[in-house]
Formats: structure tokens, sequence, C-alpha cells
């Protein structure tokens, strides 16, 4: 198996939000927490504003800036499968993974946890052979998860205005474009 990604088709999103409902469900996180985010991106002036929407969780980074800030090796890469992991047990709270990811994806799960966590994927309901969470809640099919080597078929770019380089970590996201969010 090669790296596991997500591919978002920027086109067909309709803002629903029904994919970060799902992970937050999924996941059973407190209010204020999520771990897939839908957000709205817009500017230009009359006549010409525009408008998109992206829906962002982990993007399981080649190159994570979490795994390497994590002092205690609990954020780590799975060599699988790419995906990267939080292991609970070894997670300190100390919330550098969060502060390092230019995404901001790791979460700290409040006081009563004292943990750090994040996107896994779904990593149960793939090793069932089954979507993730996100994937499968999106009614517009604009979410997808699956081999990166196969979701670069799309012909899609992993960065988008609003959100940081991609050469900062590499991430395994593949996005169609609306034109107005190309850089």
């Amino acid at each position: 198996m090669g790296q596991k990604g997500f591919f978002f088709n920027m086109e067909l999103c309709i803002a629903c939000k029904a994919c970060q409902i799902a992970c937050k469900d999924k996941n059973d996180l407190d209010v204020g927490i999520l771990f897939r985010e839908v957000k709205e991106y817009e500017g230009g002036k009359f006549p010409n504003p525009w408008l998109y929407f992206i829906s962002m969780a982990c993007n399981h980074c080649a190159n994570p800036a979490c795994v390497k800030a994590c002092p205690t090796g609990a954020c780590n890469k799975r060599k699988e499968d790419g995906i990267v992991v939080i292991n609970k047990e070894k997670c300190v709270g100390c919330r550098k993974c969060v502060k390092a990811c230019p995404y901001g994806q790791p979460k700290y799960l409040g006081s009563e946890v004292k943990k750090s966590g994040k996107c896994d994927m779904c990593i149960d309901l793939l090793e069932k052979g089954e979507e993730p969470a996100c994937v499968s809640a999106c009614a517009t099919r604009a979410l997808q998860a699956g081999e990166l080597q196969d979701l670069k078929k799309y012909n899609g770019v992993s960065e988008v205005k609003g959100l940081p380089s991609s050469k900062i970590t590499n991430p395994s996201l593949v996005i169609k474009p609306k034109k107005c969010a190309l850089k």
C-alpha cells in the first residue's frame, strides 16, 4: 500500500457541512472541537466577487510538522499507509503538535482529556473496507479518500488561496479548485 490521502472537489461542495458533522459525531468531539471543518473564503469586488469552500482535516502530510514537533513520539506516521496518528497513551498534552501544524489540524481535546487528537482517516472503518465518515456523509461526493497516487488522476492541486504553501509539509491532498481559488 502507498500513501493514503483526500481528494476534494471544490466545484461540487455546497458547504452543507455534513462531512464536518459526521466526523464530529464519529469521534464524539466536545463542543468547539472539529477534526474536519468546512471553511468559507470570499473576496473580489463588484462586479466580480468570488466565493468558495474548503473541507479540511488532517492532510496526512509526507513531511508532517506535527510528528517532528512531538517530543514523546505519540504523533507518528504509519509506514503501511502514511496516515498520521496520535497515540493517546504516549501523548502528554504538551500541544506542540497543535502549534506546529500549518493547517491547524491537531486539536487539544480539553481540560478533562488533556491530550491532543486529530483526524486518523477513520482507520477503523478503512480496515473494514469502508470509507471515512466524512466521505460517506458527503451528499455531493465532493470528498473522497484513497491512495494518493490514484487521487492524482483528477489533476488537482495541493494548495489554493487560504491554505499554507504545500512546500512546508507536502500534504496528501488533491483539490479540484474553482478558478477563483488558484493562487
